[in-house]
């Protein structure tokens, strides 16, 4: 079998730091902001020249947690319930022959680390915590902008499902840039597409913080934040 080297270019730093919680897209929860922090031989700030006229990037990048010998024809996308199948390439999932992963980002800033270098902080983004990253590449409106495009079993982006509330205080431990990210990607309904049970308490990890919270019909109740141990 022929094999491909990639170089890995650069690692994002978000607010998640395990699977469940991320939003299924890019762009859902906008709100969220990352930093692409490249690898030592990537640091050269010529390499970014020009990049701050464009608003937004692809990112290029692996599911680093999906990686496998195997892989399966058939693919069961959350979009459909998680109970149909469809082909593998006619889907997002991260369980591919190669585990590669295409994400548009908004570019917000390039900043000037003294450590690292040029940084990229980007909103939108829906990689965890220490994905690596091969390629970023500009997006063009012209060119990557199709409005007459149809988009099979998934045609428009899911808008928030969930009405998120929380009492007085429990968002306290989080500082408060990140309140809004929270409550956004929680409005997306991060549970599994089969799951219901009203009775559930669910624990995600985000930012550092132990977030827990139960859903009953369209409510999403926030039990506790609290720093993870």
């Amino acid at each position: 079998m022929e094999t491909v080297e990639l170089k890995l270019i650069a690692r994002i730093e978000s607010a998640f730091q395990e699977k469940f919680g991320i939003p299924r897209q890019s762009g859902l929860a906008p709100s969220l902001t990352a930093r692409i922090v490249f690898e030592p031989e990537f640091r050269n700030p010529d390499a970014l020249r020009g990049i701050e006229g464009f608003s937004h990037l692809w990112l290029i990048w692996q599911f680093s947690k999906a990686v496998r010998a195997d892989w399966s024809p058939t693919v069961r996308p959350p979009r459909l319930g998680g109970n149909t199948r469809v082909g593998v390439f006619a889907s997002r999932s991260p369980f591919r022959p190669n585990a590669i992963g295409l994400s548009c980002v908004k570019l917000e800033a390039v900043e000037r680390d003294p450590v690292c270098g040029p940084v990229l902080i980007v909103s939108g983004a829906d990689l965890l915590d220490g994905t690596p990253i091969f390629d970023i590449k500009p997006y063009l409106p012209y060119a990557d902008s199709v409005p007459q495009a149809v988009g099979g079993f998934a045609p428009s982006a899911p808008a928030p499902s969930l009405t998120v509330e929380a009492g007085d205080g429990v968002l306290s431990p989080l500082p408060e840039r990140l309140q809004t990210a929270l409550l956004d990607v929680l409005a997306l309904d991060p549970r599994p597409s089969y799951q219901d049970d009203p009775d559930r308490i669910y624990g995600m990890r985000f930012a550092g913080f132990e977030v827990r919270f139960r859903v009953a019909g369209h409510t999403l109740r926030v039990l506790s934040v609290s720093r993870a141990n």
